[in-house]
């Protein structure tokens, strides 16, 4: 199980009011996580607002700062992000950067979570080369560094640093890029999450787009999206 932290924390603001704000909810959001035996909370880096480096800088330092308030088995699992405006993570540099950037202590409680709408939208071939985005990604972080996936195709174009979640298979993606996540026996074990459209029936969708990846996993011939009755 995973926690995914507020939208509203900036860790990386220049605006030292509004980084003590981010500090304090994000100690608050580690603290409930430990308290209910979750192991890993998902976060966003912040908007650097002034200058990249400087960005990246406070970023680090806040994780490792709200970590050493919360001591325990209780982690981070840094998100990367399609790179709109001044967000920073949509490289696997600056995720890495981020996580050498704290003390010791706190990369040991580190890890990573990835998008495949953001990876598309950050620049990533994921459509095309899968295969060629978890070899960068093992090159510059390290692949057991990613301990959680989000799996969503996306509305937007590739390298178009938007993003907009499309169901599996529907999207500007494709099918292909999931077909290979699900039978890819080194992320048999990374937690995988979807945040696909729910338009009118949360429950239907969310359950037809399980489906569909189950049947990826299993390697079915079947036209995704099929059901069958009975």
């Amino acid at each position: 199980m995973v926690a995914h932290d507020s939208y509203l924390i900036n860790l990386a603001s220049p605006d030292d009011a509004l980084r003590a704000k981010s500090i304090r909810s994000f100690i608050a959001e580690l603290t409930r996580c430990r308290a209910l035996g979750i192991r890993w909370v998902v976060s966003h880096p912040g908007n650097y607002m002034d200058e990249r480096t400087a960005g990246l800088e406070r970023n680090a330092r806040g994780y490792a700062e709200c970590l050493a308030a919360v001591p325990g088995d209780v982690g981070v699992l840094i998100e990367g992000t399609a790179g709109a405006g001044t967000a920073l993570g949509a490289t696997f540099e600056e995720l890495r950067a981020l996580r050498d950037g704290m003390p010791e202590g706190a990369r040991a409680r580190v890890g990573f979570c990835l998008d495949t709408a953001h990876l598309h939208a950050a620049g990533y071939d994921v459509a095309r080369g899968i295969a060629g985005v978890w070899e960068e990604f093992d090159r510059v972080v390290g692949l057991d560094l990613l301990k959680c996936l989000h799996l969503n195709d996306s509305k937007a174009a590739p390298g178009s640093h938007l993003d907009r979640h499309e169901w599996i298979a529907e999207g500007t993606i494709g099918a292909d890029a999931f077909r290979r996540i699900m039978r890819d026996a080194r992320l048999a074990h990374v937690i995988k999450i979807i945040e696909t459209p729910k338009k009118d029936d949360p429950v239907k969708h969310d359950r037809r787009m399980l489906r569909r990846l189950r049947a990826y996993a299993r390697g079915s011939t079947r036209p995704a999206g099929t059901v069958r009755k009975g």
